[in-house]
């Protein structure tokens, strides 16, 4: 408004400035919401065209509405292989109208860069939603004995991956867990901070119990809390399967602070900044190129 006045000498109303933002914002993310729905399938059969291999699963109600996205990448699918089997797994809000949740499974490659393997888009984090994501994550990527999937607590997450990935080990990552100890003994921050990191890291069941023996001494009640949660959920020593150095789900909060200016967009302008962000196979993302433009 200040700026029409200033710059035109014209006088316009907060409704009419509102209603110019907003059509300048649509021609910019092709589309407003319920265009961008509409120009999603077509974009999407072009992504696939222009990147063989890849995999893209829509699914949509019995009143053909909208209701689960998945896409894995080609360069994702064959790169896994050459990946540690550790998975991190995690979820964010998405922030347009029609709001949704943006899923996302994450590993860390060879040279110990962030290496995006999918990205689902869902109604909300429930146990639908999880399962069909992680469903489709099983399908592409197939079944590796020594598989590791890392999560925070969410208990959608944990029903998904028994479902899902039975034979699977499921950690649970170790700073969440350590925010939730330090909400149930908010007195004892110092002394969580000071020794559980510690167990949590350590190789050697021996040490481990000295390490436990001094956490539990120093902050009571945490003995019972994190035996009901279960000692191989958080530790390197008790583990059935390695967890290498991705004891947390850091990776998958990192690939979601790059997208989070992105989270606001359309369905379709959304997708393609992740396709944008996938071309470019890095966190180092300097430039971006549009992909598609159905």
């Amino acid at each position: 408004m200040d700026d029409m006045k200033h710059k035109f000498g014209v006088d316009i109303s907060y409704s009419i400035a509102w209603r110019g933002r907003e059509y300048a914002y649509d021609n910019l993310r092709l589309g407003t919401p319920e265009q961008s729905y509409k120009l999603l399938p077509g974009y999407l059969h072009m992504l696939m065209d222009t990147n063989p291999g890849s995999v893209v699963n829509l699914e949509v109600s019995d009143g053909n509405k909208f209701q689960y996205l998945f896409i894995a990448f080609a360069a994702s699918i064959h790169g896994f292989s050459y990946c540690r089997p550790v998975i991190s797994i995690d979820a964010t809000h998405l922030k347009g109208k029609y709001i949704g949740v943006l899923f996302t499974a994450v590993c860390h490659d060879a040279n110990q860069q962030i290496f995006p393997l999918a990205f689902g888009v869902g109604d909300s984090e429930n146990d639908a939603s999880w399962s069909w994501f992680l469903g489709r994550v099983k399908s592409v990527f197939g079944v590796n004995p020594a598989l590791v999937i890392v999560s925070n607590r969410h208990r959608s997450i944990n029903n998904a991956v028994q479902e899902v990935f039975p034979q699977a080990f499921h950690g649970i990552c170790m700073y969440h867990l350590l925010n939730n100890l330090k909400t149930k003994f908010r007195n004892k921050t110092k002394e969580l901070e000071q020794h559980y990191i510690r167990t949590a890291k350590t190789y050697n069941l021996q040490d481990f119990h000295v390490l436990f023996y001094t956490l539990c001494s120093a902050v009571p009640g945490v003995k019972e809390y994190l035996e009901a949660v279960g000692l191989d959920m958080w530790t390197r020593s008790h583990a059935p399967s390695r967890w290498y150095n991705i004891m947390t789900t850091n990776i998958s909060e990192s690939l979601n602070a790059v997208l989070v200016k992105f989270r606001e967009l359309p369905i379709t302008a959304f997708v393609n900044e992740i396709g944008c962000f996938a071309k470019n196979g890095s966190m180092n993302v300097v430039q971006r190129q549009v992909v598609v433009l159905a």
